[in-house]
Formats: C-alpha cells, structure tokens, sequence
C-alpha cells in the first residue's frame, strides 16, 4: 500500500447576484474606477442582499452544488470544515448550519477562523483526518459574508471586500496526487494592523462600540501591504524549495486575492509567469476565505490530472501559508 493522502475530487463556488461596481461605489465615497483599479486590480464585487442572510447561505449553495457534481449522498458526508470570520452568529458554528443545509446529517462540523489564510488552515485540518485513515470523505468551505462588516463610508477598506462561497470535496488516493505538503505560519501582532476590534469578548457590543464602528474592519494598509508581499512570496517560495520545484514544475499558482500587486510579486518571487497565475480578483474583489476555492472553480476546467499547483494566502493575524497540492482529475474526470 502507498502513503495516503487527501485528493481533491470536486470543487464548487458561488457568489451572490448582486454585483457592487467601481461606479456605484463612486456615488458613495470619493473614489473612482482609475484609482480602484490601478492599486487593487478590483472592478467589481458581489453582495449577498436580504435580511437574516449570512455567510452560511452562500455555504450552503456551494456544499449543494458539490454534492450534486461529486454523486455525492449528503449521508456519506463525515466532516465539514468551514473557513469564516463572518460566521452566522458567535455559535453555533456555521459549518453546523452548512451541513443542517445540505442534509449531511452523520457529519460532525466545525469553523476555522483564520481570516484570509483560513482556506489553506481548513484544508491542511481536513487533509490531516483523510491521512489519519479515519474518514473517507471531508467537506472543505471557505465562506465569508464580508459586506456585512465592511464600513460603507470609509474608502479605504470598502473598495476591497466581496462576499462569496466555495467548497471541495476531500477523499483518501494512494497514487501520488492530492495534498503533499503545507507551511502555515501565524504572527499574532498583526492585531494591531488588521482586525475587527469589538464584538468578542474583550469588547463585547455596547452602545459605544457601534458609535465608534468598532465592528467593523480596520486596515492599516500600508503596513499590511509590505507584511502581506514578503510573507506570501516567501512562504511560496519555500514550499517550491522544500518540494524541488521550480518555476517551470508550477503549472499554476493559487493566490489568495487581495489586491494584484502582491499576487504579481508573489508569482515574480516564484519565478511563475502571469499565464500560470489564477486571477479573478477584478470580478469578486476579495472574498476572504472564499477567495481561493473560487479560483479553483473558476479555473476547473483547465485543470488537469497530475497539475503542480500551489495555494498561498495571507491574512489578517497575522496568518499565511502556502499548500502544494497535484491535481488529482482531469474537468468531468474521476480520480482513479
């Protein structure tokens, strides 16, 4: 018998219908398109619109979708891991929602929270319980409601946040591909440069908090610029290293996406080129914990078995990380 690892065997996303432009958010703060794009690469972003909805809706969608790609019965389901810093509520955990959602009905359930990082955190947990040999098949989502905690008057953080869903299935391969290896690392003293600082239990919501709009996000975002372009390229850079890989072994990279500059610095650092580089920040802005299995959807048809692919992000935390994972089908293949 070989070494077990965890495949992903399907991928799904979904975004909501509303579509946030670079035109609309100049009607509500002083921005335009030109300077939008030129430092973010974002032309628009989706919104989940109605009262009483969070981020488990869009889970929800994407974990349906799932099933119905992979034939699979949501009974079969073992665990769903979900990536959010914007769950439901403070518990139950939202990936309990998601799986009541979906009828996954013997899968025990829980949230990672990670911030933009929270992906990869979610599926190096969900890889761990598929090498262990104890489940056959884990559900991994990345959802996050970000308009819900984004200050619609301050045009620094408003102008980069969407709100998104995607999820990928999880299955133990003994033929070489899947998940082989993952470098996660945390700084917590980036608290002070991004964070959402009252709604916990250090500032649990009180009248002065909502005035000082102290629930929603706040960037510093210069220094969680130059933080973001050293810790991703490198962490990048390391696991190519680790794995002898080089440039021309990625066949692509798998960026968190918060803003184009980074992602190019992170591919130069690589040595990958931009026709190796998923991108679809300029349609969704950033999605958070989403960001990275939409890529994948996005991209799953091109795709192909036996793929070098490396995951990187960077999140608020400070967290990072990179996954180097080879793809384990071809688009409306089986893995074997």
């Amino acid at each position: 018998m070989g070494k077990i690892t965890a495949a992903i065997t399907g991928v799904q996303g979904y975004v909501p219908e509303y579509r946030l432009t670079n035109e609309e958010l100049e009607t509500m703060v002083d921005t335009t398109d030109e300077w939008i794009v030129t430092r973010t690469g974002i032309k628009e972003r989706r919104i989940l619109k109605g009262e009483g909805k969070g981020s488990s809706v869009m889970g929800i969608e994407a974990v349906k979708g799932l099933l119905e790609k992979t034939q699979t019965d949501p009974e079969e389901v073992e665990l769903i891991i979900c990536a959010t810093v914007t769950p439901d509520m403070t518990f139950p955990a939202t990936a309990n929602i998601i799986g009541d959602g979906v009828g996954a009905k013997k899968a025990f359930s829980f949230d990672i929270g990670a911030a933009c990082s929270g992906f990869l955190y979610a599926l190096a947990t969900g890889a761990s319980f598929i090498e262990s040999g104890k489940y056959k098949k884990v559900v991994v989502v990345g959802a996050d409601k970000m308009s819900g905690i984004v200050d619609y008057t301050d045009r620094t953080t408003c102008v980069l946040f969407g709100d998104g869903a995607g999820a990928v299935m999880l299955e133990p391969t003994e033929n070489g591909v899947g998940i082989l290896d993952t470098i996660l690392r945390t700084d917590g003293s980036g608290i002070d440069y991004l964070r959402m600082k009252a709604g916990g239990s250090r500032y649990p919501p009180s009248i002065e908090t909502v005035t000082n709009k102290e629930h929603y996000i706040y960037q510093d975002g210069s220094t969680v610029f130059k933080f973001a372009v050293t810790n991703m390229a490198d962490v990048s850079a390391e696991i190519m290293e680790k794995n002898n890989l080089s440039g021309d072994d990625v066949r692509w990279l798998v960026p968190h996406q918060a803003n184009k500059r980074i992602i190019d610095a992170t591919a130069r650092r690589m040595g990958v080129g931009d026709d190796k580089v998923m991108m679809n920040i300029v349609r969704y802005g950033n999605t958070t914990a989403a960001t990275i299995p939409l890529l994948l959807w996005d991209y799953e048809e091109q795709l192909a078995k036996g793929d070098n692919i490396v995951l990187a992000a960077f999140g608020g935390g400070f967290t990072w990380g990179s996954i180097y994972v080879k793809w384990a089908y071809n688009y409306n293949g089986k893995v074997e």
